[in-house]
């Protein structure tokens, strides 16, 4: 009986061998073969994608390089084709490589179109470029609609900080009420404070102007708008106020700080029934191009890379600046304010001026490369012969 049971495992095992063999034989026979009919050099043409179907692979056809859809604003230019044959069928191939080469191999010509590739971005969500002179946006993404845009919401606040300060120094020296106990605490949170407010402390406007600008200090903010309306909720009506007397009609304030309502309520500073400012790329580009036309020291002030402001380090994360990781002398950027929380995502607001041109002011929310994406953005606007100073 058990050499009965054996004889029959080994059967089942042979069956099973044997089928797994056919099973490998029938893959390998069906495997894709490519051969090389031509090949012909051919002039040096820009070509872009046709749409998102299409890869790049080596020339036997065995290892996928590149998918197209990945290289959505790619300008490839091909140096050679070849007809290739796959079964019965032959195709016309370009071989081609990016602007740097260092993604290249071959790719079936329906997949491409001639041309180089318009201009785009990847990751921002909403994005703008204008030109300061004239106020006219350049290149813009989804621009005119609104979407929480965090700390750069104290673009607007700082505004009217200067415009109560009005350039008179004795003001920049006024003591700033901050002995609220929901401002103290928020000072102290990792997640939502920055500048600590230290109880019985005093702090002048200047302090509190330096380190909501450079620290992006959200309790700094905060008190600064009820050092200017007398309350949270008056300042942000003036906000609001301000922002329709310059048409923004894609611009609507519930905070001071950028903060969403659903972080402020802890600490007592919860506005209003929406949960986060709305504005759009381009009324957030429009509220900068006031900030600069009226209170140009805001260039000066934003391209300090860090201060010591009553002891404490204020540290500028706009790492596009002189001696940053994304700095470029080309593009000579002097400003502006980052702004970042999970629901906004990261925010830019850039300016800078390159040599023969006008000044451009930059937008872009909810991008993960903000700093790279607005380096792309700038030199497209620059390209531009409206931007000609």
């Amino acid at each position: 009986m058990k050499s009965g049971k054996a004889k029959w495992l080994v059967l089942a095992l042979m069956f099973v061998l044997t089928l797994g063999a056919g099973l490998s034989l029938q893959v390998t026979a069906d495997a894709a073969v490519y051969s090389t009919v031509s090949t012909a050099t051919m002039t040096k043409t820009a070509y872009h994608k046709k749409s998102t179907a299409g890869a790049i692979y080596n020339q036997a056809h065995n290892r996928k390089i590149a998918s197209l859809k990945t290289y959505p604003n790619t300008t490839w230019y091909a140096t050679q084709k070849a007809t290739l044959k796959h079964g019965n069928s032959k195709g016309i191939y370009y071989y081609v490589a990016n602007k740097s080469g260092s993604v290249k191999g071959w790719i079936w010509h329906g997949y491409l179109t001639k041309g180089k590739a318009p201009f785009g971005l990847k990751y921002a969500k909403n994005a703008i470029a204008m030109d300061y002179t004239t106020g006219k946006a350049v290149w813009s993404k989804s621009a005119n609609t609104a979407r929480p845009i965090a700390s750069v919401s104290k673009l607007m606040t700082l505004y009217l900080v200067l415009q109560k300060v009005d350039g008179n120094a004795s003001t920049w020296n006024q003591v700033v009420d901050t002995s609220s106990k929901g401002l103290i605490a928020m000072s102290k949170s990792s997640s939502c404070g920055g500048f600590l407010f230290q109880t019985g402390h005093s702090y002048t406007v200047r302090e509190l102007y330096d380190a909501a600008l450079l620290d992006s200090s959200n309790n700094a903010a905060i008190a600064l708008g009820e050092w200017v309306a007398g309350s949270n909720a008056k300042f942000i009506q003036q906000m609001n106020a301000q922002a329709k007397s310059w048409n923004l009609g894609k611009a609507s304030f519930v905070s001071a700080s950028g903060l969403e309502n659903s972080d402020l309520k802890a600490f007592g500073y919860a506005y209003g029934t929406a949960n986060a400012n709305m504005v759009s790329a381009k009324d957030v580009a429009l509220i900068a191009r006031h900030l600069i036309q009226d209170y140009p020291q805001i260039l000066t002030d934003g391209a300090v890379g860090s201060k010591t402001v009553d002891g404490q380090l204020c540290y500028n994360y706009n790492n596009m600046l002189s001696g940053r990781k994304y700095y470029k002398a080309s593009l000579n950027v002097d400003g502006l304010k980052t702004g970042y929380t999970p629901l906004a995502g990261y925010c830019f607001v850039g300016t800078g001026q390159q040599a023969g041109k006008h000044r451009v002011i930059t937008v872009v929310l909810h991008d993960i490369n903000e700093f790279t994406e607005t380096q792309s953005l700038m030199k497209q606007a620059y390209s531009y012969s409206s931007m000609n100073a």
